[in-house]
């Protein structure tokens, strides 16, 4: 048995009995293990013999000589198991695909060099730990090796190489840093769509598209802005330098001809990413130590976005997950500390609109004259074809992203992403070697993007939580519009570090974030204008459910709580259905199924793909069509459903004579249009129906495109049906138009303080991304079905999980 069963995770928590089962296997897998496979690697630009354990689940666990060599093998090792994922990602962060792909990818190539970092690179090194440059230059050392391995014949060229015609690329330290465009910010997306939506129907409409928290702030038109001068395709460039890299088997290694997805798909993609995290307090705890979980949620696929690594070396000893092109991890823990990561939603992002000089459209308005716009020309190679040349466009706010001739308007993004030490998630660098609190809230403090909420745990018994991320201080707006360019609305620089709320050992024995707004009670957010729109609470509200359940809590409570399927937003609408007078057959059928659902979404449920269906796709767009002005319909249609629900709790006068009347009006139209769907996709016999024959994970690389059938096949995972959606725990977000899984925790972690060697992980599909490996898809199954596989720390336990051995001496 190669993993930690832990299947058929009701929304009951676990007995403790379980638990020791568990770790009874756990601790027995070494006696069944078979023989470990031994290698002798030789690799020119490592110092010193050193060792990576590889253990029957694709965990790396290198063991080096010195600090230098542990990241110089971490980066090693990322290119041995995923060299295609983190060439790709380096290409496309910097712009560098058309040279490598051909000449359908100059535009996102374009799009991409916009959001470099283009500044002071001294600035920029001095933000991270204090030796970062020096681990950044190792890891980088160690990618190149490897890749030298590969273009050398020594080592071989992964399969999508092959399909695309292409070879890896060396690397330099400042890619790592320069590379923007991957972390996650906001709100830009939103400003955009919301100036849409006051043009078209006033920014009351806006409200049932995206809800405004803490309660009471309200957004108004920033002065000198007119909404109707934002173009639809405002974003194009943003979007294209953020997406994704496609590929079309029409025309070799090139792009779909649609180069820039609409603005309502970027915003549903941005809406289902998210993240749990929670501390437990020893006091809380059934092991007498703290536990730290945590499971990000991101695009789900094949590879992971992530990569779980164990680091060891005289002075530096970290596991966990990061991204594989990163040195270090982002979620994890070293020998005295534990620290987890979700998305803390402050605004780092605006657009801003400036007025052109008619006969000079290369200056715009600022204050009392015109500024001009700094031109930067840059040359793109392009495989099998002439270079091009590229021109970028920048005003003193940031990259232009576009230019509107009839109405001479500019438009220019301003991100935090311009400003040293914010390159994505490598804040992490001063949390590895973090010993205690004041370590930790040094880090949270010089944290920059994306901004996070991060919770920690150490072996002493203290836990707590920090707010971290750049906050740009806006003096005189709130940052939910577009804003004119002309110097009436300017960052006043940053906040200071206290101004984002922290918590030490809460009273209660346990804190836990799910990207919910969470600033403490009498926060000052109207003066400090952090945020405003948030995640709605329904993960938040089953996870303090779910905590606060038992005296104390174990670790197998935690795996359950990741894997719990319990919508408590479904309990509020559902509950909105109890008004409905009788009805016919079938929607009489229906009512009873949710009436007697416990709102668990599991795959055999037909309750939740009835309330899925509904909510999801038909609740919102009848509520917009009887309140929302026609021109304005399809902006608010798919709006955030929290917002939705509550606009239907409280009924207002905008429904008519007879709100009550209208609002069940809308539940039963919206009910009707669901149930037709699903009889539709499912037929006409409710009793057959259920989440799992529609919610499936079905993960394949974009690349498997240009494969045969065969070779697509293998490098296809799925599909297999899952429970939960989006508002529950279990984050299980799936693409509307046919409910496959899109997004959600790839990567699990629960961490036992302390106890480290009980502690579990999961990473789906795999490890690795060789669609020929063991480890490219062998944690899929395990992860649909709710299971971890164990997190060793010690080398003693590590070596009983051993699979692979690869001795690794200097030279070659």
């Amino acid at each position: 048995m190669r993993h930690l069963g832990m299947t058929s995770l009701a929304p009951s928590l676990l007995a403790p009995s379980l638990l020791a089962l568990s770790l009874l296997a756990m601790s027995s897998h070494a006696a069944t293990s078979t023989a470990v496979r031994e290698q002798n690697w030789n690799v020119a630009g490592l110092s010193a013999p050193a060792d990576i354990v590889i253990d029957h689940w694709g965990i790396a666990h290198i063991y080096a000589a010195s600090i230098h060599d542990a990241f110089f093998l971490q980066g090693y090792n990322a290119a041995r198991d995923r060299l295609w994922q983190i060439d790709l990602w380096r290409k496309r962060g910097l712009g560098l695909l058309a040279k490598s792909l051909g000449p359908a990818y100059v535009d996102q190539d374009r799009a991409a060099r916009l959001f470099l970092y283009r500044g002071d690179m001294n600035k920029e090194w001095a933000a991270y730990a204090p030796d970062s440059r020096q681990w950044v230059t190792a890891f980088v050392d160690g990618v190149n090796a490897y890749v030298a391995q590969v273009r050398s014949g020594a080592k071989p060229l992964p399969v999508e190489f092959k399909l695309t015609d292409s070879r890896p690329d060396p690397w330099q330290a400042e890619d790592i840093l320069r590379i923007r465009s991957h972390a996650l910010v906001s709100n830009v997306t939103s400003e955009v769509a919301r100036a849409q939506v006051a043009c078209a129907g006033g920014l009351n409409a806006d409200e049932l598209r995206r809800k405004i928290e803490p309660e009471g702030h309200k957004v108004v038109v920033p002065a000198g802005l007119d909404p109707c001068d934002v173009p639809a395709d405002v974003l194009k460039d943003y979007l294209l330098a953020t997406k994704q890299v496609e590929f079309a088997a029409s025309t070799g290694a090139g792009q779909h001809a649609s180069l820039s997805p609409g603005l309502a798909a970027a915003i549903e993609a941005q809406s289902v990413e998210g993240s749990n995290n929670w501390a437990i307090a020893p006091s809380h705890s059934a092991t007498g130590r703290p536990i730290l979980a945590n499971d990000p949620h991101r695009q789900l696929g094949a590879p992971s976005l992530r990569y779980i690594v164990g680091l060891n070396a005289p002075g530096l000893n970290i596991i966990g997950a990061g991204e594989p092109a990163l040195p270090g991890i982002s979620l994890g823990h070293n020998a005295d500390i534990a620290f987890g990561i979700t998305i803390f939603a402050i605004d780092q992002e605006d657009l801003y609109v400036y007025e052109l000089k008619k006969d000079d459209p290369q200056s715009y308005r600022y204050k009392s004259g015109w500024e001009k716009m700094r031109i930067v020309h840059e040359t793109i190679e392009v495989k099998g074809g002439a270079a091009r040349e590229a021109e970028l466009r920048f005003t003193r706010h940031g990259a232009v992203l576009a230019l509107d001739a009839g109405k001479h308007r500019a438009f220019a993004m301003r991100t935090v992403w311009n400003e040293p030490g914010l390159a994505g998630y490598f804040g992490s660098s001063r949390l590895l070697m973090a010993k205690n609190w004041d370590d930790f809230k040094a880090a949270a403090n010089a944290w920059g993007a994306p901004p996070l909420n991060l919770v920690y745990a150490d072996v002493q018994g203290n836990i707590g939580w920090a707010a971290a991320g750049r906050v740009p201080l806006r003096k005189n707006w709130d940052g939910l519009m577009p804003v004119p360019g002309d110097g009436r609305y300017e960052w006043a620089g940053f906040h200071g570090k206290d101004v984002l709320p922290a918590l030490f050992n809460p009273a209660q024995g346990y804190f836990g974030t799910a990207n919910e707004m969470n600033l403490p009670a009498g926060y000052p957010n109207e003066q400090n204008r952090i945020a405003f729109e948030w995640t709605d609470r329904s993960r938040i509200d089953r996870i303090y459910e779910l905590l606060g359940a038992k005296p104390k809590m174990t670790l197998a409570d935690s795996m359950a709580i990741q894997t719990d399927a319990v919508s408590t937003q479904s309990r509020r609408a559902v509950a909105l259905l109890a008004s409905l007078p009788p009805q016919e057959a079938d929607l009489a059928q229906a009512l009873a199924l949710l009436k007697a659902w416990n709102h668990e979404e599991g795959t055999a449920s037909a309750a939740a793909a009835i309330y899925e269906v509904w909510a999801t796709k038909h609740l919102g767009k009848a509520t917009a069509a009887r309140v929302t002005p026609q021109a304005a319909r399809k902006l608010v249609d798919n709006g955030q459903l929290e917002a939705v629900i509550e606009y239907l709790e409280h009924p207002s006068a905008a429904l008519g004579a007879d709100p009550q009347a209208a609002r069940d009006d809308i539940l039963l139209m919206s009910l009707k249009g669901a149930l037709a769907e699903l009889s539709q996709r499912l037929g006409p016999n409710m009793a057959s129906w259920s989440w799992g024959r529609l919610h499936h994970a079905n993960f394949e690389p974009a690349v498997a495109i240009l494969a045969d059938p065969e070779l697509r096949a293998q490098m296809s995972v799925g599909p297999l049906e899952t429970p939960g959606s989006s508002s529950t725990p279990r984050a299980q977000a799936y693409r509307a138009s046919d409910f496959s899984v899109i997004a959600g925790a790839s990567v699990r972690l629960v961490m036992d303080v302390g106890g480290w060697d009980n502690s579990v992980a999961m990473n789906t599909p795999g490890q690795s991304d060789d669609p020929l490996s063991a480890h490219y898809r062998d944690l899929f199954p395990l992860w649909a079905q709710g299971s971890y596989v164990p997190l060793r720390f010690t080398r003693a336990a590590v070596d009983g999980d051993a699979e692979d051995l690869i001795h690794l001496s200097p030279g070659g």
